[in-house]
């Protein structure tokens, strides 16, 4: 059983005390009517006591009277009664009669006193209680805008730049700055002047958190970290206040670093989209300018902060005296990919004729979250098929996943659009055999992957970063190989060439508009139009006439037209390879590089030409 669910939360003392109060009143109230004795009226006594049927009598405190009468049949009866008025006669006629009087004064016990005293007990607690509430509630608002910063923990599991595989630069830049935070003197002795903040850029996943992480394991220093949406809050004022309240912090245990996560999220323009002077986002970003760089001195804080939108950031945030440095932390080359599997290998336990590089040189683009949840992804594989290892199937498996997305093999299809698909994803794999500025077919599949109901993928031989005119007219012909397969088949189309289309005629306008990749020269032809706050373009600004307009339709169609006249001439050509293609498609499902050569028995026009 989950020891979680045997713990129980601690009775609270209010909890307790009303338990306490209850069991005593009940307790009390048995003890009262216990020895319970037969109530009479005052008048029925005085009745009683003139006929000589009283014994004897008790009087307690002067209030009431326990009396012995005799009953019916000569029976003796306890009773009692209360006084209710001060009766001069009682004690004269007691005495005629020659009842034993006896007297008693009762003294109160602690529970007596505790029973009569517990309407006040309970008054001043409740009043306690509410002071005590209000007290809560005030603290609570005090701390309301006091800085929600976490401090490094120096004795948890360091981080330091050894565990940061690939990205040189980045760390070299890095490294200076703890360098100077411990040998402060070395740079102050030569005049220099260490970046007040170092803003770290790059796209997700590439180690821009990890790095700081490193910077506070390498750093003998207070380390500060804090997200930049934990800044702000529904009540405005709030988010100034924890920034004023953070600087405050670090001032105090100077030399210190603090490090802002995602600081766009109060970094943005200002004056721009939605809100106004008077935005609490605004009013975050004035006072964090205000601190790095106002008439308070922030000697001995630097400020870390990461981010994957530079280009929202405001300018005042990026000029020199606030972020003086720019960390650009940049995908990983395939030496650095082999690295970041090495690192994230030792977690596991692995073949060792696993060939690490090789997989680095087949995940070109990736960052280095892809590549560790491919590490992961492998040894669930493993796990799944009660494996001791992980070894190079597993790896392979884990790559297509990430690469092509996951098998959907219980989707199934009909035998039609089985057929289709095959046909589709066959144009698309013909296309890598018969053009030159390709890259090597790594794997085509007629499995339903995600969204897709076929795939087919070429990987790169190694990295490149540029791309000629060529490279992505033979792109642009890749892209309509599925589309051209129909129609020389079916001289028909399906919906499955959607995102091919899609695609196409994004590369098909950055080369005219964007590249300068058409006989309208290189002219770059409209911008975006990004509304700050909305994160995403959602326009596009037209700086051009109408005419120039239908000149740009017109190119960006004939680079279309172009490309799929070309794939459906490649596919007549060879439209017995086409059909054996998609008929051992649908047999097999999935195939490699390897079995489609021999399959087809053909070798390509010339070498993979790589351009970088």
């Amino acid at each position: 059983m989950d020891n979680n669910i045997l713990k129980r939360k601690k009775p609270s003392f209010a909890f307790i005390f009303f338990i306490v109060m209850f069991v005593a009143l009940l307790f009390s109230m048995f003890i009262t009517n216990k020895n319970t004795v037969a109530t009479i009226s005052y008048s029925d006594f005085l009745t009683f006591l003139e006929n000589d049927n009283v014994k004897e009598i008790v009087i307690i405190d002067e209030k009431i009277i326990n009396a012995k009468i005799i009953a019916n049949g000569g029976v003796i009866t306890p009773v009692t009664l209360d006084i209710p008025y001060a009766d001069a006669e009682l004690m004269k006629l007691l005495r005629e009669k020659k009842v034993a009087i006896f007297g008693k004064t009762t003294k109160d016990g602690f529970l007596s006193v505790i029973i009569n005293l517990l309407p006040m007990i309970m008054m001043v607690f409740v009043f306690f209680m509410l002071m005590r509430q209000n007290s809560v509630t005030n603290e609570r608002g005090m701390q309301f805008g006091r800085s929600r910063a976490k401090l490094y923990d120096k004795n948890s599991k360091n981080i330091s730049f050894n565990d940061v595989a690939g990205q040189v630069e980045a760390k070299r830049e890095l490294e200076e700055i703890v360098d100077f935070l411990k040998n402060k003197n070395k740079y102050l002795d030569l005049g220099a002047k260490i970046p007040k903040g170092v803003l770290l850029v790059g796209n997700p996943g590439t180690g821009k958190t990890l790095l700081a992480r490193a910077v506070a394991g390498e750093a003998d220093v207070p380390f500060f970290h804090m997200s930049g949406s934990d800044f702000m809050e529904m009540f405005v004022g709030v988010g100034a206040s924890r920034v004023r309240d953070l600087f405050s912090q670090a001032r105090t245990a100077a030399p210190a670093i603090v490090f802002i996560d995602e600081i766009d999220a109060i970094g943005r323009s200002r004056g721009s989209g939605l809100g106004g002077g008077h935005d609490e986002r605004e009013q975050t970003l004035n006072q964090l300018l205000v601190e790095m760089d106002g008439f308070e001195s922030t000697s001995g804080i630097i400020i870390l902060a990461a981010t994957n939108r530079p280009d929202v950031l405001d300018k005042a945030l990026l000029r020199p005296g606030r972020f003086d440095r720019q960390v650009h932390v940049v995908m990983p080359d395939v030496k650095e990919r082999t690295e970041i599997l090495k690192v994230h290998a030792k977690k596991i336990k692995m073949d060792e004729k696993v060939d690490l590089e090789k997989f680095a040189r087949a995940t070109p683009g990736m960052s280095g979250a892809d590549l560790s949840s491919l590490i992961n992804e492998a040894a669930l594989f493993a796990a799944r098929k009660d494996k001791n290892i992980v070894g190079d199937e597993e790896f392979e498996f884990a790559r297509d996943k990430i690469l092509m997305g996951v098998a959907r093999e219980s989707m199934v299809l009909p035998e039609k659009e089985r057929e289709m698909t095959a046909v589709h994803e066959a144009g698309h794999t013909l296309m890598y055999y018969h053009l030159k500025n390709v890259s090597p077919l790594h794997k085509v599949s007629v499995i339903p992957r995600g969204r897709a109901l076929g795939v087919t993928i070429g990987l790169p031989k190694e990295d490149s970063y540029s791309h000629t005119k060529e490279y992505l007219k033979d792109q642009l012909i890749i892209l309509h190989g599925g589309y051209a397969a129909e129609k020389v088949i079916y001289n028909d189309t399906t919906t499955g060439t959607q995102n091919d289309i899609q695609r196409a005629t994004e590369i098909a306008r950055n080369m005219v508009c964007q590249w300068g990749m058409s006989d309208l020269g290189p002219v770059s032809f409209g911008q975006d139009d990004e509304p700050i706050f909305m994160g995403k373009e959602i326009a596009r600004y037209k700086d051009y006439s109408e005419k120039t307009a239908e000149e740009i339709d017109f190119e960006i169609k004939k680079i279309i037209k172009f490309a799929q006249s070309k794939a459906e001439e490649i596919l007549r050509k060879n439209i017995e390879q086409l059909k054996s293609l998609a008929k051992e498609l649908l047999e097999k499902e999935t195939m490699d590089d390897e079995e489609i050569r021999e399959l087809l028995k053909i070798v390509p026009v010339s070498e993979t030409v790589e351009v970088v």
